[in-house]
């Protein structure tokens, strides 16, 4: 097992990390080679389907070289079992106080999720600075992240939601974004033919990612 980078080193290895939904554990080497191979060796592996927590330790066991984590955490149970498959960090679509105690207590990573300036002073106060920016467009998008620089200066966002390969540059161009998350870099459509060369297309772009031009 690799040891788990601080949770501000791990962000900026890519610019973009997938949100991986996997139904069959059988796709989750296969997509993991095929993800790290094109340059996103982040992956986040949501805990909306029943093969989540098998994906993750599939991963982990095969693919050393990607840094797996668990995505759409609710709860400490939640949160106990995806560390006990492998899981290298956690992701929660909102904060929750009991959450984070709980994550320091397994002693992985939590990137909480924060969508308004009450919630960002929330995670503050329990010692975070690095936070998940959910639902990203529908949260404000671009102009939210740059308002809320000013009043937060040491906080850095990994923003999701809503986010493509045509509007992630506009986000990378912020200060205060170490990357995006994006679920489009690995389809449904393509998962569930197979299309491995599809997916690395995407990957790769996505790998490509920085600031657009100008901004």
């Amino acid at each position: 097992m690799s040891v788990t980078p601080a949770l501000g080193e791990l962000l900026r290895r890519a610019p973009v990390i997938p949100v991986l939904t996997i139904v069959d554990a059988k796709v989750a080497v296969p997509l993991a080679r095929t993800l790290v191979a094109a340059g996103l060796p982040v992956l986040e592996v949501t805990l909306r389907s029943g093969a989540a927590l098998a994906a993750i330790a599939a991963m982990r066991a095969a693919v050393p070289e990607a840094l797996v984590g668990a995505g759409t955490v609710l709860d400490a149970r939640q949160l106990h079992d995806a560390v006990a498959a492998g899981s290298q960090f956690l992701v929660s679509p909102g904060f929750s106080a009991t959450l984070c105690t709980a994550a320091q207590g397994a002693g992985v990573p939590l990137l909480p999720g924060v969508a308004t300036p009450s919630e960002v002073m929330a995670a503050r106060a329990a010692g975070l600075d690095t936070l998940k920016f959910f639902p990203a467009a529908q949260a404000g998008g671009v102009p939210m992240l740059r308002a809320l620089a000013a009043p937060f200066p040491d906080v850095r966002f990994c923003p999701t939601g809503g986010i493509d390969l045509k509007s992630a540059p506009d986000y990378l161009a912020l200060p205060n974004v170490l990357c995006v998350g994006m679920s489009s870099v690995a389809p449904a459509v393509l998962l569930e033919s197979g299309d491995y060369g599809g997916i690395g297309r995407l990957a790769r772009q996505a790998a490509a990612l920085g600031p657009r031009s100008g901004a």
